[in-house]
């Protein structure tokens, strides 16, 4: 297997490697340059194992560079332009520094093209896959911190886009005047802002309530002392939390004091490891108050979206198609948000989410049309 560094065999003797090949491979040394300097620019911005992690991912990169460098011998002197991509990855992670900036990181490691470049070595292709893993683990810490609150504040944009989209349209096809769809389109958006607020807060609250309740107590700790050795309840307790009848006698011995030792530590409390699996939980969910203010704030934001164009005055299908491509600029963009988080395709998300918000206004649409005839 051929080292990070070394050249390719390839063009070890007489051969001379074309001006298309030199091309190519100043574009590959621009671009690694570029993710070993988003590497480190997002390095900047953390600490402990996280900033050792991008450290080293920065170091890697800096091995492909050399290979390059290498190959390319006195041409390497003549720079070129990094991709389009990796120019805007580095533009995010000296701005912000964000998990969206990790996310777009793994998508680039995904679409490393040394696995079919016969220039580049099997050690090479195998790091970038490696790499791609490693950024899908550092957005998997960063999407868990943003779970709770992000799934309000998505949901609650795309809710008032469409639903606010289809009161309009749905009113605007019975013939109504302008001033009514108008004063129709703000209650839809303060009524729905409310709701969502309201609706998210009890979900989380609710949710994490039963978390608690799920928890099991330390009353062991206390009723251990005057159990009857003979007949233990404390191995029914333990196994009704899910333990092995083995688990369960090992522990009820240790809570009544026949173990001096920690003789298995797998059967062992661990209180500081519970403890981390409730933060976790509760991370996952959010809270109460940040998920109804952001429900509220997006599901707001996003259902004045359609109603901007009769508020600036326009009437007709004027406005109906206006409001329809401003919510459907919108959709696109909220699902290529998505897509991007989730490590799944951009494109693919945003067609899809533009797909069920209009064809949800459309049918609004024909309904209006249905019974603003039928009124008549």
């Amino acid at each position: 297997m051929n080292s990070p560094s070394s050249p390719d065999p390839a063009f070890s003797d007489s051969s001379v490697p074309s001006n298309a090949d030199k091309k190519r491979w100043r574009q590959y040394l621009a671009d690694e340059q570029a993710e070993a300097a988003t590497y480190r620019y997002l390095a900047e911005r953390r600490d402990g194992e996280e900033r050792d992690i991008l450290l080293a991912l920065a170091e890697a990169e800096g091995r492909h560079e050399e290979h390059w460098r290498t190959l390319l011998g006195d041409d390497a002197g003549r720079k070129a332009r990094a991709s389009f991509r990796n120019r805007i990855l580095g533009l995010l992670a000296r701005r912000f520094g964000s998990v969206f900036v990790l996310a777009l990181a793994q998508r680039a490691e995904g679409r490393s093209p040394y696995a079919q470049d016969p220039n580049a070595t099997s050690a090479m292709a195998a790091d970038e896959q490696i790499h791609e893993e490693v950024i899908r683990g550092l957005a998997t810490r960063g999407r868990t911190r943003l779970s709770g609150n992000f799934r309000a504040a998505v949901f609650g944009a795309n809710d008032g886009l469409v639903s606010n989209l289809a009161l309009i349209m749905g009113i605007g096809a019975t013939g109504v005047s302008s001033t009514f769809i108008l004063i129709s389109g703000l209650a839809g958006l303060l009524a729905g802002a409310l709701s969502m607020g309201a609706g998210e807060y009890v979900s989380v609250r609710s949710q994490r309530e039963l978390l608690e309740a799920s928890r099991p107590t330390q009353i062991t700790l206390s009723a251990a002392k005057s159990l009857d050795i003979d007949a233990n309840e404390l191995v029914l307790v333990y196994r009704a939390r899910g333990m092995t009848k083995e688990a369960a006698e090992h522990r009820a011995a240790e809570r009544m004091g026949l173990y001096s030792c920690d003789c298995d530590p797998s059967f062992s409390l661990n209180p500081e490891a519970d403890a981390e699996d409730k933060r976790d939980e509760h991370e996952s969910v959010g809270t109460g108050l940040g998920a109804a203010a952001s429900s509220f704030c997006f599901f707001a934001s996003g259902a004045v979206i359609p109603v901007l164009p009769y508020l600036f005055g326009l009437t007709g299908m004027t406005a109906v198609v206006l409001s329809c491509v401003l919510v459907g600029l919108a959709l696109l963009m909220t699902g290529a948000v998505v897509g991007l988080l989730s490590g799944a395709s951009p494109l693919k998300r945003a067609l899809r989410q533009l797909a069920i918000g209009l064809g949800a206004a459309a049918a609004t649409y024909l309904l209006g049309m249905v019974f603003g005839t039928t009124a008549l």
